[in-house]
């Protein structure tokens, strides 16, 4: 194909199956998560994925992480091809995509303290000395907003907000271009939500970070987002800029969606302003 040069990723054709088995008869059926998506995604920028519960953003997104492998469909990142790469020539790309989940406590290992979860990514690609290894975590600590002298707390001593600082942090120790977060601010209280929001802000300019957000919620969105992708029942609806959407959507369901917010006017001065 002819890559576009100013995405990172392009997603063509990209469909998710999973194979369920029905509670009595035991027979095996397929459920359809997502089909036919294509997606693009601009180096540097902030992709938000929205739509209902149900709609298959996680189950994309698990795919756009290499968690799951996708049934059909391709998806490119800097003009290779993923889905036609072994695991052992994906290894290597593993570190440039990270995926952040939605509950930070529930991808914390609650035995690990909190220099052993960031350094965690390092010891598995075998990166560095275990001395550098601390160094690096203790670093990452300090650059998302916690303190190393908590290094040696277990993640259940940590705030919600702190948890998910810590979560960032692991994400960040193996230098990813690409970070994947799945409804990572919908448990946050909104004052922990913008200094996260900052945080992210920050992250991305100084490390010219590509973000991907899953998120149902519009309003949210419309405060980071440079372009934004309408799921509904697995199927990518329009794809635009965030100004373009919120102002001129092309799809009945995102009309719906948008006629739903409260504060939709406020919104569309912000974004002319």
């Amino acid at each position: 194909m002819t890559f576009i040069s100013n995405s990172l990723v392009v997603v063509r054709g990209l469909g998710k199956s999973y194979t369920r088995r029905r509670p009595i008869s035991r027979k095996k059926y397929l459920v359809r998560a997502f089909e036919a998506v294509d997606l693009k995604i601009r180096r540097c920028s902030t992709l938000a994925l929205v739509g209902e519960s149900g709609a298959g953003k996680s189950s994309l997104a698990r795919c756009l992480a290499l968690l799951d492998k996708p049934s059909q469909g391709e998806i490119w990142y800097e003009g290779r091809s993923l889905t036609t790469l072994t695991k052992k020539n994906l290894f290597p790309l593993r570190r440039e995509i990270q995926y952040i989940f939605q509950e930070p406590a529930e991808s914390l290992n609650s035995r690990f303290t909190a220099r052993e979860i960031i350094a965690e990514p390092l010891r598995i690609q075998r990166e560095g000395t275990p001395v550098e290894q601390n160094e690096r975590a203790l670093a990452l600590m300090e650059l998302v907003g916690l303190s190393p002298d908590g290094a040696d707390k277990r993640a259940s001593e940590f705030s919600g907000g702190q948890k998910q600082r810590l979560a960032i942090a692991r994400a960040l120790a193996l230098e990813p271009k690409l970070l994947i977060l799945d409804e990572s601010l919908s448990s946050l209280d909104p004052a922990n939500q913008d200094m996260i929001l900052a945080l992210l802000a920050e992250l991305q300019s100084s490390r010219s970070l590509t973000y991907v957000h899953i998120s149902h919620d519009l309003q949210l969105v419309s405060r980071f987002a440079d372009e934004v992708a309408v799921m509904h029942e697995g199927k990518i609806l329009e794809q635009q800029s965030a100004r373009a959407l919120f102002s001129c959507p092309v799809h009945e369901h995102t009309r719906e969606l948008l006629e739903a917010m409260p504060a939709l006017e406020a919104i569309l001065e912000e974004l002319s302003a």
